[in-house]
């Protein structure tokens, strides 16, 4: 989404990524029209994870790395590069900024789209980690050794979550306030642009069926139960007052690509607590990713658009953004300290509900009942009353300004003498 405005802001840019055959997700050809044609992309081949896989390992990082520092030190050996900018949750190629810096003196910085090392689900009442607890300290032990690399010599860093500066300069004193930039995902308005020109298509559902259509496009999550028993006891109890506007013949729930695990190797984390709430029969979930251009579709075709945030306070929604452009009622649940729920809030894109760490969710079931019952009065696909004077500050044009401001940052940091 950067790429194209990169130059309007003196950046030239040249991007080194992993072949799409090797990498274990949706490929969507539409992508690669949005990458400016002046941009030299530079792919590497990873090992095959058909190999990793038959002794248990199927990391992007392990299978690619190896190519991934080769092409770096090729393109630095050839010419003078100003900033190495590893903007990536492949968290574990970030060590090869301390490399390459002490190789070629090039500065570099890093993007935090997620947190590295994390101890969320170490906390008390925390829900089982993502693969078992043996993966995951296998995971938290290998990254509490490598992003103390990583940060230490980094010019400067950047993150989605205000939180998480916080935490790492906690964590790490010598780093310092100047040296961070909280920076979310812009909103891509020329990938709808696309979207509509190339006239993409979706078949998970048809807007035309008589019924209201919610859409939901993201990852899934133990972190989430809270926010979704609070939506789907609320959707219980008015389908028993109103079956008619809320039963299943009047209003289906899609939740779509909630897992990043390969085919095959993927576990609902949604329609098991649809099940235990008593919804199951109006609730669909895909755990497969779709391609891109897709899911923008499915937003756009939407009712409304729920986006469920995390009961964590730091949860920061990337997704929130083309949500907004997608021109839908939008259905947000966050952690009130959640940026998400002032972000939504502030532009007038559709409803949120904020609950407290200490609440449960029968505590906030009547609010959301009080939501969906505005969400159904609304006419089919209707567009919410959007301030888009007040959205401007995060479309990706703007977001990359700021980026590109973080980017000189960096180079002046680096160029201060060292005491």
């Amino acid at each position: 989404m950067a790429l194209p405005y990169f130059r309007e802001f003196g950046w030239e840019a040249e991007v080194i990524a992993v072949r799409a055959q090797d990498v274990e997700g949706v490929y969507d050809p539409l992508l690669l029209a949005t990458v400016p044609a002046t941009v030299p992309v530079h792919l590497v081949q990873a090992i095959s994870p058909r190999l990793t896989r038959r002794v248990g390992l199927g990391s992007l990082v392990l299978r690619s790395k190896h190519a991934i520092k080769a092409a770096g030190n090729r393109l630095l050996s050839e010419k003078p590069f100003d900033l190495v900018y590893f903007s990536t949750t492949m968290f574990g190629t970030m060590t090869l900024g301390p490399y390459w810096r002490r190789r070629f003196g090039v500065p570099y910085m890093l993007d935090f789209q997620d947190p590295w090392l994390s101890d969320y689900y170490a906390q008390p009442g925390a829900p089982p980690p993502p693969g078992g607890r043996l993966r995951y300290g296998l995971s938290r032990f290998l990254s509490s050794r490598q992003e103390p690399l990583a940060v230490k010599d980094a010019a400067h860093i950047v993150s989605v979550s205000p939180k998480y500066p916080e935490v790492l300069r906690r964590r790490y004193p010598e780093l310092r306030a100047e040296q961070c930039t909280v920076l979310p995902f812009g909103a891509p308005e020329k990938d709808f642009e696309a979207m509509e020109r190339e006239g993409v298509r979706q078949e998970l559902y048809d807007p035309q069926d008589g019924r209201r259509h919610f859409v939901y496009v993201g990852r899934g999550g133990q972190d989430m139960a809270k926010s979704l028993r609070i939506l789907f006891r609320a959707l219980k109890a008015e389908r028993a007052a109103n079956p008619a506007a809320f039963g299943p013949g009047a209003l289906r729930l899609h939740f779509v690509g909630t897992s990043y695990a390969p085919k095959g190797m993927a576990k609902e984390t949604i329609a098991p607590v649809a099940r235990e709430e008593g919804v199951a029969d109006q609730v669909e979930e895909i755990t497969g990713r779709i391609p891109y251009f897709q899911a923008m579709r499915l937003m756009r075709d939407a009712d409304a658009i729920m986006v469920i945030g995390s009961d964590d306070s730091s949860y920061t929604a990337s997704k929130i953004y083309p949500c907004v452009l997608a021109r839908r009622p939008i259905l947000g649940v966050f952690h009130e300290e959640s940026s998400a729920a002032a972000i939504l809030r502030g532009v007038r894109a559709g409803e949120v509900l904020g609950f407290r760490t200490a609440d449960s969710p029968d505590d906030r079931v009547a609010e959301m009942r009080a939501i969906l019952g505005r969400l159904a009065a609304l006419p089919r696909q209707s567009e919410p009353p959007t301030d888009w004077q007040a959205f401007a500050p995060y479309t990706a044009r703007e977001m990359t300004r700021r980026q590109c401001e973080a980017f000189d940052k960096a180079v002046a940091f680096a160029a201060r003498p060292q005491r």
